[in-house]
């Protein structure tokens, strides 16, 4: 079984939640797209866990996680991931942790410049988290960028990054009047944590193939959501790689390989990090109040999470982008006690439309919004769903029915045991 576990909106909908849930089922689980700019976080028995590279499954015991060839990997972040997980003990072995051999290295001068053009955007900036991400996918589709496998051989390794300073430096030292780059120092740099990862690196692609022939389970999970998509999403306010489902086997190193199922996970209100058209988005004590009732901070920048009702044009394009056969809804229980809106269209120049726009128009778009009945009670030990309030029901009928996918899971709080399992309504999206 090969399973995509993908955000159906504009990221953070609480998909490592959900993958350290349903991991439990799995064998392996994968990060196939993406670098540290995710913000994972978990919590179990054992605590609260930020993850940023590793995939969520590492936290089950006898779950393989894999990095996959689709990645871009920042080696001194990698390692004190690792470090932090140890400490709190969780293992992370070779045994546990695969990283392909053909993800590419994010290096520290992709960060620089990262953060060099933002700042030289300003008031224009796409709303970047200053990892480095834009400019290493850059690199790689330049053929400019170094992969981990090129860490077993120092010599050839030197040869490239002597080739890439170079080259690189008629940006870093001509557009952005940064210090040139020294070939010494980034081959330290390389050494220093590239010895520490090398252990974990092979040909991820073989594993994994031959795991799906063996028949064993695998779960794909995702960095950020639909709408953030390179391709399909608010471009330019986008990742910089593609976060759909259709991508998974291809950025795991099996593109032979088809999924059998894929999980959207959506929020039960709508949330956004960074810059870019947002239709649904509060302001003000409005805002401020769900902000906070939810904890609607990034998990990987802290910075202060947009927020707004759950906007069901951008949700319904998104399950149409992810291919989902259903939908895991999470934060029901934030909702207890709010007024309920909902976005049920957008207006543009005057005339509605429930079809999700493409570039300026959606930059245009104001929310049509209707209220719904809400809930007072606490839902969080809700574990079926007729213990939640007959309203709290009706709102996810509600939702299942307008985005046309399936909800099997809803979830009522960050524990691993808070959730339901639902009988929908409506069929399978496929």
């Amino acid at each position: 079984m090969l399973t995509a576990i993908s955000g159906i909106n504009w990221g953070d909908e609480g998909k490592g939640r959900m993958v350290d849930l349903l991991s439990r089922d799995y064998d392996i689980v994968v990060r196939y797209q993406g670098g540290n700019n995710a913000g994972h976080t978990v919590i179990n028995e054992r605590g609260e866990f930020i993850l940023n590279l590793l995939p969520s499954g590492i936290l089950r015991e006898g779950v393989v996680n894999v990095m996959g060839a689709g990645m871009v990997v920042d080696l001194h972040h990698l390692k004190e991931e690792i470090g932090r997980l140890t400490e709190k003990g969780v293992a992370v072995t070779p045994d546990n942790l695969k990283v392909s051999d053909r993800a590419v290295i994010c290096m520290p001068y992709h960060v620089a410049q990262d953060g060099a053009e933002e700042d030289r955007l300003a008031g224009k900036k796409f709303g970047s988290t200053r990892r480095g991400i834009g400019p290493v996918y850059g690199d790689k589709y330049m053929k400019k960028a170094l992969r981990m496998g090129d860490l077993r051989d120092t010599d050839a390794l030197r040869e490239r990054v002597e080739g890439i300073c170079e080259w690189k430096n008629l940006t870093l030292v001509g557009g952005y009047h940064m210090e040139p780059l020294n070939v010494d120092d980034i081959m330290a740099w390389l050494k220093e944590y590239g010895d520490f990862v090398l252990p974990y690196v092979c040909d991820t692609g073989a594993y994994l193939d031959k795991a799906a022939s063996e028949g064993k389970g695998i779960m794909f999970e995702a960095q950020l959501g639909a709408l953030r998509d390179i391709d399909f999403g608010i471009y330019p306010y986008t990742s910089s790689s593609p976060t759909i489902a259709a991508y998974a086997p291809i950025g795991a190193g099996i593109p032979g390989r088809k999924l059998d199922k894929t999980i959207g996970i959506m929020k039960a209100y709508s949330t956004c990090v960074g810059e870019g058209p947002f239709t649904c988005e509060l302001f003000g004590d409005e805002a401020k109040v769900l902000r906070d009732a939810g904890h609607e901070y990034g998990a990987a920048t802290g910075r202060p999470r947009r927020v707004g009702p759950f906007d069901v044009v951008a949700s319904r394009y998104g399950v149409r982008l992810q291919g989902a056969d259903e939908i895991a809804l999470t934060k029901l229980d934030v909702l207890a006690g709010m007024k309920l809106s909902v976005t049920v269209g957008y207006e543009i120049d005057g005339k509605r439309t429930q079809e999700f726009p493409y570039g300026e128009a959606l930059k245009r778009a104001k929310p049509v919004n209707i209220e719904l009945p809400g809930w007072t009670e606490d839902i969080s030990n809700c574990r079926n769903e007729e213990e939640l309030p007959v309203n709290a029901q009706r709102y996810i009928d509600f939702l299942e029915k307008n985005v046309g996918c399936a909800i099997t899971y809803v979830s009522v709080g960050p524990e691993r045991d808070q959730y339901i399992k639902r009988t929908p309504k409506i069929g399978s999206n496929k």
